[in-house]
């Protein structure tokens, strides 16, 4: 019996196909669950590992190789794709009244049934459909009008997190599957480009859609592939034996197929909780690393979905809630570091004043010092500033094709501005945070806090107030207040420029302070400022513990 004794082609032929599985579970932990396991400088090793083994064994290429990802040859022109089922729009409100309204319908139309909503980010990209055929991508198209796009498979190969071939190790894929999504650029990747658009000589992008959808339409897929353009699935088209009942278990299948798929939430059973969850990422879309401008609200069950139908223009089971925005261009005059209540520095833009929204705008937070650098913020920078329905303004980005060389970097201190002590990172790597115990700044933030209407509501004991008692080293602590004369309120009054009724506001503040000591122990916890402890937590430790003793 003859003994088969590997060839070196062999071992070749095997580490090339481990690289590609390698490469592609680190893909997907990147870009689908957000969880990368390894550096960008150790999947970087292992990519051009890969690209020097087929670059030197070129009868191991493949089509579905991740290095297919950098681009092929150019092409001459796009070809047209009719879709099947057409690309159609969805109705939109920038009304919380007219969202109900749908809700409203849906119920009507369904009775007896009940509906349930899955709601998902408006991703601000480009509509893309993709085409899958035993689990080989085979085709990527614009959506065009809606019933022709573009044929830009080129392009779309080069979509980072998008894989070439899906995932089995859960489902086996369906002969053919058609996935609706958005192509995007995230706003890192925007301060990328633009950076080597100047470079070259060439024009800016305005804005992160701009980018992608001119990167979609070049002819030359290398081009396009040094444009880090990525993708979010948010619904199907046409698909054969699609094995889920619902958009919740759709979104779950994709997923688990390899596809990374859109931001989204529920299913929820009321229209009160998916207006409450639309406020509540609205309230953080500055943390985002994309555009959005709102929200999609879908019926998740399908068979509901069959039974409301669509007009001529729009599905009748979704409707786009999009917020309403504001925004102005101003530019960065300087940035000064605030010392919060618990000693976290918060790095503060001061901006040339500006109107949005019918309020001047002059300051604004720029959060912390990752958010400074994910958005490549400088000193002198113009700015797009935005303030979205009751939010707080803030930074959306930077006007990059406006620099002209004498904009400065901002570099975080690394000594509190308050107390001059050393700042050290927090164990979680966001905040800069100065731990001195007797940081004046932090003292008289804490105090703020106690006398603020969420906490003790000590009428008249605002920040001039607290400034004065602390510089005048009148008070030390929070109890301190509880030891201050009528005398020594009046005189801090008189000091911080108020020259009437003194006598009765410091009357105002001392009868505060005594009303203060019966507000009640979920009060108390709630003005200490403890870290993680805001109201909904005091009251919990409140209810279960009764006392400060208990408690202690």
């Amino acid at each position: 019996m003859t003994r088969h004794i590997p060839s070196d082609r062999d071992a070749i032929r095997k580490e090339i196909e481990e690289l590609r599985r390698v490469i592609e579970y680190h893909n997907y932990k990147y870009y689908v669950e957000n969880s990368p396991e390894i550096s960008d400088l150790e999947f970087d090793r292992l990519m051009e590992r890969l690209k020097k083994l087929e670059k030197q064994y070129p009868e191991f290429q493949s089509p579905d190789s991740p290095t297919q990802k950098v681009g092929g040859q150019p092409i001459e022109g796009f070809k047209h794709v009719r879709h099947d089922p057409p690309m159609l729009s969805i109705e939109n409100t920038y009304s919380e009244t007219e969202l109900r309204d749908f809700d409203a319908r849906v119920r009507r139309l369904l009775q007896p049934e009940r509906p349930q909503y899955v709601v998902e980010h408006k991703i601000d990209g480009v509509s893309v459909a993709v085409i899958y055929e035993e689990g080989r991508l085979v085709l990527g198209a614009t959506r065009g009008d809606g019933e022709t796009g573009d044929d830009i498979t080129h392009n779309i190969r080069t979509v980072r997190g998008l894989p070439l071939r899906l995932r089995t190790d859960k489902h086996k894929p369906p002969p053919r599957l058609e996935v609706r999504g958005e192509v995007y650029m995230t706003n890192a990747d925007l301060a990328h480009v633009n950076a080597l658009q100047k470079q070259r000589g060439e024009r800016p992008f305005a804005n992160p859609r701009n980018a992608a959808a001119g990167s979609l339409k070049l002819l030359d897929p290398k081009i396009c592939a040094e444009r880090r353009l990525r993708f979010f699935a948010h619904s199907e088209g046409a698909t054969q034996e699609l094995p889920v009942p619902g958009h919740v278990d759709f979104l779950r299948y994709l997923r688990e197929l390899g596809l990374p798929v859109v931001p989204h939430a529920g299913p929820f059973d009321r229209i009160d909780n998916v207006i409450a969850w639309c406020d509540a990422e609205m309230q953080r879309r500055h943390e985002l690393e994309y555009e959005t401008d709102g929200f999609v609200v879908k019926v998740n069950d399908y068979q509901q979905r069959d039974r409301l139908g669509f007009t001529s223009k729009a599905p009748r089971w979704a409707i786009a809630y999009k917020i309403e925005l504001w925004q102005a261009s101003t530019r960065i005059k300087n940035i000064f570091v605030q010392v919060g209540k618990t000693g976290v520095l918060t790095p503060v833009a001061e901006l040339e004043p500006v109107q949005i929204a019918g309020t001047t705008v002059s300051r604004v937070s720029l959060h912390n010092a990752d958010e400074i650098k994910r958005k490549d913020i400088h000193i002198g920078d113009w700015v797009v500033v935005e303030k979205a329905g009751k939010i707080i303004p803030h930074v959306v980005r930077v006007e990059s094709e406006k620099r002209t060389g004498q904009e400065k970097p901002y570099h975080f201190p690394n000594r509190c501005p308050a107390c001059h002590e050393p700042v050290v990172r927090d164990e979680g790597g966001v905040y800069i945070r100065c731990v001195n115990p007797n940081c004046p700044a932090q003292l008289k933030e804490r105090i703020i806090f106690w006398a603020s209407r969420s906490a003790m509501d000590i009428e008249g004991l605002g920040p001039a107030v607290v400034d004065a008692l602390v510089d005048r080293g009148l008070v030390r602590s929070i109890a301190d207040l509880y030891r201050l004369s009528l005398q020594q309120l009046s005189e801090v009054i008189l000091s911080e420029g108020s020259k009437q009724r003194i006598s009765k506001k410091a009357q105002t503040i001392l009868q505060g302070l005594e009303a203060s000591k019966h507000r009640g122990l979920a009060r108390v916890l709630t003005g200490l400022g403890i870290r993680h402890v805001g109201e909904r937590n005091a009251q919990l430790l409140a209810d279960t513990f009764g006392s400060i003793d208990r408690l202690a």
